[in-house]
């Protein structure tokens, strides 16, 4: 490893960007380089779930079937008080009554009045009338006389009078039906307004819950997103170290990678080196060892070839000459390449590597050591944000939902308590107005049978005092409905009541309710002393119910619908950039120093350029060729000589030598062939591997101080930049978790917190209840009640002409 050169050290600085909701702790400008490496993405952070909707209860519907007379009992209302909604009439009502006061109502009331008037006068009359029928009846007046004067024109006036009363009581029967299927309807809406305002209550209540809930899931989210930027500043040696790496990985492992393999080359060279070096002076000790046998051996056979009694031995002579083993070898010198190799094995590459390699595992470590102070000051300041993001739930108004809460708790208490007298007074109700159905029914009934009984039984051409039973029956019934309808003129005054109770919900109540008016009543000033909805919420402009009710159908957010903006500025207050100074000035004073590493020493890059040049000067050929001559030598053509010269010797002594020296030949060949000729290719491999390994040495060596020279300049050049870049990148990816929960928070508190579809829901529930069902019915039960009392009129009048037909008369008329 060479010597580290001087330390450089880098600070965090910047300015940190307007954020809501926390960005701006970590938000610390760092000026970026020019040429750094791309920057990796941040990883992906936790992203908060959009609010769900609590679930509600269907709310009502309108009942076509409750409301079958609505048109035509509000077209009559609508003709009796054409008068548009009384505002000023009814504060003045409020405020001070006086005698011009109620001149007003009256005047304002007087289709009401008229009609009550028409109902009294009905009621009396009825009543006066029916007592002097009675009374001149008796008196055998009024028709009372049991004598029918026979004219030309009798059937004519009877068949007019029957079909006058059928359709009269045809229409008390429509009437009498109507009774009965709006006394039914009532019945229904006031059972079913039991459940459905309990559903109404429940999605109220749901909703006044939900609310605070919805909040506190925003402000937990803060809270999330602090704990997993906690999280990231606690791991930022690991994270900010690794990604300080990857940065230098892309330059720094070619160039280590090639120093490793240049250290294996060398060490492969410096082991065939070795190995040649041995091979070599064994190879020369077993040439030597062989040179004396055969020297030896030659001497031998020269002792025996020149015995006189050796026949024809001189023509070996020119063969022993040759009988010579060359163990003369003048190898090149390797000691320049050995030392080469040395200088390179000394300096240990792999070494540098590890060092390498150990300093740059130890980044993450590093960072961590030099930011711990740092680290502990942000997240005090991070707990700072938390509370002041939690601020949110005690600036928003919405302590009056917990109020309204109780509230509708207490209420539904109540009205359970309530619900047995309900059920009670709604069967007496049920039962009173059966009874007011039945005696309409007992009129059309009596009369029904009168028409149907009278012309079954009536002989037109009898004498008016033989009429049968079954005719005088009909008369007879006629009478008792004229009768009935005498005695039950006076259910007229539950009509009038009904009809002032009914008649002024729906012009008061129900109709301004439908159209606005009502919650622009409630909206004017004094209407309700002390009812100022902006000031009460510490608004600056003033709110009304009609903006509530209208933001409300459209199912808004209570952020838009309150006017929340004007008491909160959310900007401000998910914006904590007023502690970056702060956080700016911890960094500032805190250094990541990053030492430059050297990998080659200029000593160690010269061994290297050295190497190739050494590699590059031993005379390979030469050695191969001197090893190659060893093994020129064929003992074995000698041996062959000397057994075919032995054969021809008659003296038994030379012949056994001669055989002798053939065997001791080819032994010095077996031993050439076992022992030398091996040696001989493992040293021919070791040099072609040691030529392979020269020949390209050049270039590798050439690619490792490239790329090392590369990775050196990198380093001297960007180390610091990298850190500052990758630092600054690690901070933005804080921030943009920050950003990501800050955008958020944004839209669901301004978008999605406090959907208040609910309470318009719930009004308009009340509306249906209240008047499309209730008030519907009752008004049609005292309208169709009223139409048959009405029409029992000329029931009466048609009833009592027409039964003189049917009746069996006591004097006798004959028409002539």
């Amino acid at each position: 490893m060479g010597p580290c050169e001087s330390m450089k050290a880098w600070r965090w600085r910047g300015r940190a960007g307007a954020f809501g909701a926390g960005v701006g702790v970590l938000l610390l400008g760092l000026s970026l380089a020019q040429s750094t490496p791309p920057q990796m993405p941040c990883p992906a952070g936790r992203v908060p779930q959009d609010l769900k909707q609590p679930q509600y209860q269907d709310n009502p519907e309108v009942d076509t079937g409750i409301g079958f007379m609505a048109n035509l009992v509000q077209s009559f209302l609508h003709t009796v008080q054409p008068n548009p909604f009384p505002t000023d009439l009814i504060l003045k009502v409020a405020n001070e009554f006086n005698q011009d006061v109620l001149k007003s109502v009256l005047l304002y009331q007087v289709g009401f009045l008229v009609c009550v008037a028409i109902g009294i006068l009905y009621i009396v009359l009825m009543l006066i009338v029916g007592f002097f029928v009675a009374c001149c009846r008796c008196c055998d007046n009024c028709g009372g006389k049991m004598y029918q004067e026979q004219t030309s024109g009798i059937h004519c006036h009877r068949r007019a009078l029957y079909w006058s009363a059928f359709i009269t009581t045809v229409i008390i029967l429509a009437g009498n039906i109507c009774m009965f299927r709006s006394n039914e309807a009532l019945q229904v809406s006031v059972d079913q307004s039991k459940v459905e305002i309990d559903n109404t209550l429940d999605n109220l209540h749901t909703y006044l819950i939900a609310v605070p809930q919805q909040i506190d899931r925003v402000v937990n989210e803060s809270y999330k997103t602090v704990q997993q930027v906690s999280g990231n500043l606690d791991a930022i040696g690991p994270q900010l170290g690794s990604e300080i790496q990857q940065s230098f990985k892309g330059t720094l492992d070619p160039a280590l990678n090639s120093v490793k393999m240049m250290a294996q080359e060398v060490t492969s060279t410096d082991d065939h080196l070795r190995e040649l070096n041995s091979s070599l002076v064994q190879l020369q000790s077993n040439v030597h060892r062989l040179q004396a046998n055969v020297t030896a051996v030659k001497n031998s056979i020269n002792q025996t070839i020149s015995r006189p009694t050796c026949i024809n031995c001189m023509v070996l002579q020119p063969e022993l000459q040759k009988l010579t083993l060359d163990s003369s070898m003048t190898i090149p010198s390797l000691s320049e390449f050995q030392l080469a190799v040395d200088e390179i094995v000394n300096a240990d590459l792999r070494a540098k590597v590890r060092e390498v390699e150990d300093y740059f595992n130890s980044i993450p470590q590093r960072v961590n050591n030099d930011t711990k102070d740092v680290v502990q000051s942000t997240k005090r300041q991070l707990e700072e944000i938390k509370t002041q993001i939690s601020q949110v739930s005690s600036d928003l108004p919405i302590s009056f939902l917990t109020n309204a809460s109780d509230f509708l708790e207490q209420l539904q208490r109540e009205i359970v308590n309530v619900t047995p007298d309900i059920n009670r007074a709604e069967s007496i109700r049920w039962a009173v107005c059966v009874a007011l159905c039945c005696m309409v029914l007992l009129v059309v009934v009596c009369t029904v049978l009168g028409l149907l009984l009278g012309p079954l039984g009536l002989s037109p051409k009898a004498d008016p005092t033989e009429r049968s039973c079954t005719a005088n029956c009909g008369g007879t019934f006629l009478m008792m409905g004229a009768g009935f309808s005498f005695l039950f003129s006076w259910v007229m005054v539950v009509v009038l009541l009904l009809f002032l109770l009914g008649g002024n919900v729906y012009t008061l109540v129900c109709q301004p309710w439908e159209n606005g008016e009502l919650l622009k009543f409630i909206d004017t000033p004094d209407v309700i002393p002390g009812f100022e909805l902006g000031p009460m919420l510490g608004l600056k402009t003033n709110l009304t119910i009609t903006d509530i009710y209208s933001d409300c159908e459209k199912n808004r957010p209570l952020w838009s619908t309150l006017h929340l903006y004007e008491l909160i500025d959310l900007g401000d207050l998910l914006n904590v950039s007023k502690y970056t100074e702060d956080i700016e000035q911890h960094f500032e004073n805190t250094n990541i120093t990053l030492s430059i590493i050297t990998f080659l020493s200029p000593e160690d890059q010269k061994h290297l350029s050295s190497f190739p040049v050494k590699a590059k000067d031993v005379d390979f050929t030469t050695i191969t060729q001197q090893i190659n001559n060893i093994s020129r030598l064929n003992l074995s053509t000698t041996a062959d000589t000397l057994d075919k010269l032995a054969n021809a010797q008659p003296d038994s002594v030379i012949k056994k030598e001669l055989r002798g020296q053939a065997r001791d030949l080819r032994k010095i060949q077996n031993d050439i062939d076992s022992t030398i000729i091996p040696q001989q290719e493992q040293l021919n491999s070791t040099i072609e591997s040691l030529r392979s390994i020269a020949e390209r040495i050049n270039g590798t060596v050439g690619e490792v101080l490239s790329k090392v020279g590369a990775a050196q300049d990198f380093l001297n050049t960007n180390t610091t930049q990298i850190v500052k870049s990758e630092s600054r990148e690690f901070l933005d990816c804080q921030m943009g978790y920050f950003t990501a929960y800050a955008d958020w928070a944004n839209i669901t508190l301004t978008q999605q917190v406090g959907r208040c579809g609910p309470v318009a829901g719930a009004v308009n529930s009340v509306d249906i209840i209240v008047c499309s069902h209730v008030v519907e019915s009752l008004n049609a039960f005292w309208f169709s009640l009223g139409w048959c009392l009405i029409f029992f009129i000329p029931s009466i009048i048609f009833s009592i002409k027409l039964a003189k037909y049917y009746r069996r008369m006591d004097h006798s008329d004959v028409y002539e």
